[in-house]
């Protein structure tokens, strides 16, 4: 396999929700860009092993612990990050996981949890490391969304409200940076091949699915693989300066004939 090679910039870059799926993508595709890596998730023993197979192949990768619900888990993850790596330059907020519920059924503090994982937690890490980049004049902050914005997805109402809010909160910042030198941007998957959903009672998830063909919203059997939404954040952090993507929805393609 070929070795990564460091890229003329040093940007160091730090990934939330990086021990699977599209934050694992986007940590090594990163690292394959040439950056160093920050990878974040609960999950340390699972990131020690990427930042390890990084590292056998040349790049330079760090993983540490992090819960973006614990103010002191997202403290201490951007301490170590800024001491392993240096000042950071580049975060992709994609730490976040969806209940299956309605809007009237799911409890409040159900509710309340999704909102902080998926919306607090992104703001958590960004209150934490986006005032330095500011100083610096310098920095990419990436949202990872979901096509449930808008197209809201029945039966997941905390997640779909909670990914609202993420996207409100990038949107109202881009306004805010503009002229800082910091950019912000939103990455918005359709369907993804990940472990997301893995866990979840599979009667729960056999209503879930009747409810989109329902409402229209599975047109095909196709899934995005997490490295294709991971290239497309690695191309919207080497976009050149003075230009700026504040949006990028990807889509899977139908299956071909052979292959359904």
């Amino acid at each position: 396999m070929p070795r990564f090679e460091p890229h003329p910039e040093r940007r160091p870059a730090v990934v939330t929700g990086a021990s699977s799926g599209i934050g694992e993508a986007t940590a090594r595709a990163l690292a394959s860009a040439g950056f160093p890596v920050v990878l974040g998730a609960r999950r340390i023993e699972r990131l020690r092993s990427i930042a390890d197979e990084i590292r056998a192949r040349g790049g330079e990768a760090h993983g540490v612990p992090l819960d973006v619900t614990d103010p002191g888990s997202v403290k201490d993850f951007i301490s170590a990050a800024i001491e392993a790596a240096g000042p950071i330059e580049i975060v992709v907020c994609n730490a976040g996981e969806p209940a299956l519920s309605t809007g009237a059924e799911i409890h409040p503090d159900d509710f309340a949890s999704q909102i902080d994982v998926n919306l607090s937690g992104a703001q958590r890490v960004v209150n934490g490391l986006t005032p330095p980049m500011i100083e610096r004049k310098r920095g990419d902050l990436l949202f990872i969304s979901t096509d449930a914005v808008p197209t809201p997805y029945p039966g997941m109402a905390a997640y779909v409200a909670a990914k609202w809010g993420l996207e409100g909160l990038a949107r109202v910042m881009q306004r805010e940076l503009e002229g800082t030198g910091v950019r912000a941007s939103i990455v918005r998957p359709g369907p993804t091949l990940t472990e997301m959903g893995w866990k979840w009672d599979q009667n729960q998830a056999g209503e879930l699915v009747t409810g989109f063909r329902k409402w229209g919203l599975l047109h095909h059997a196709g899934l995005l693989r997490p490295e294709q939404v991971a290239r497309v954040v690695v191309d919207v952090v080497l976009m050149p300066r003075g230009s700026h993507v504040t949006l990028v929805e990807v889509q899977p393609e139908a299956p071909t004939e052979g292959e359904r």
